[in-house]
């Protein structure tokens, strides 16, 4: 009879006098095995998904996760990580991680399964889609409007923004009341929902614009899905 005679391998790096591979892999697997558990236990959790259906003096009705709707007061806390800070009559603000956020009444933020920020606008009684977010940190109600080529501003909004609109460059822009001046700049943050985006191209107009139009030099950088209630925006890059 054959004998077979097993015998096990010498690690190639033991053999030439340094450190095993098999080992180096290994305590590669074990580091970061102990960086997933130290994320568990810091609880770095995903963002929240909330939805505002109602505000009162100081307190708002939420959906959180899905969850059954719930009455939270400004200082409470929806999840490990994101908390109400916030409830005026157009909506609610939460803070997460340091982030904060504003929603409309009947507005919807949260993540898309990718992680990547969203955020979902009802439609109002006039057939418009309405988002309250910020720009450069400042309180803003925006207009989805795709027919927009850039966001456009009035010069109002974009001072209170702290843009200083008169040191872009000076064009003329074709609009529904006929051909005007505007000033292109570039906002440095925009958000809406948990979309944020930076260096955003916009118009300001000195007259002829009563509200913030969030035009393509926006939408251009989500993706865009919408149904006879609702747009959901979901940021791409």
């Amino acid at each position: 009879m054959i004998q077979h005679r097993y015998m096990r391998r010498p690690c190639s790096a033991t053999a030439r006098g340094g450190m095993c591979h098999n080992r180096v892999f290994v305590s590669r697997l074990a580091m970061r095995a102990l960086l997933f558990c130290t994320l568990l236990l810091s609880g770095a959790a995903p963002a929240a998904e909330v939805s505002v259906l109602g505000v009162f003096s100081g307190k708002a009705l939420l959906v959180v996760d899905g969850a059954p709707p719930k009455t939270y007061a400004v200082g409470d806390r929806l999840d490990a990580s994101t908390t109400l800070v916030a409830v005026d009559g157009a909506g609610a603000t939460i803070e997460e991680n340091g982030h904060r956020s504003s929603i409309a009444l009947g507005q919807y933020v949260g993540h898309a399964a990718s992680g990547r920020g969203s955020v979902t606008l009802p439609v109002n009684e006039a057939g418009y889609f309405i988002g309250q977010g910020q720009i450069n940190g400042v309180g803003a109600r925006m207009l989805v409007d795709t027919g927009a080529s850039m966001m456009a501003l009035p010069a109002s909004e974009a001072l209170r923004f702290g843009v200083d609109y008169r040191k872009g460059r000076l064009i003329r822009v074709g609009t529904a009341n006929g051909v005007t001046s505007a000033y292109v700049v570039k906002l440095d943050k925009v958000r809406i929902g948990d979309i944020e985006l930076y260096q955003v191209d916009a118009l300001v107009q000195e007259s002829g614009l009563s509200l913030i139009l969030l035009g393509n030099s926006f939408l251009n950088r989500c993706e865009m899905r919408r149904d006879a209630r609702q747009l959901t925006l979901t940021q791409r890059f």
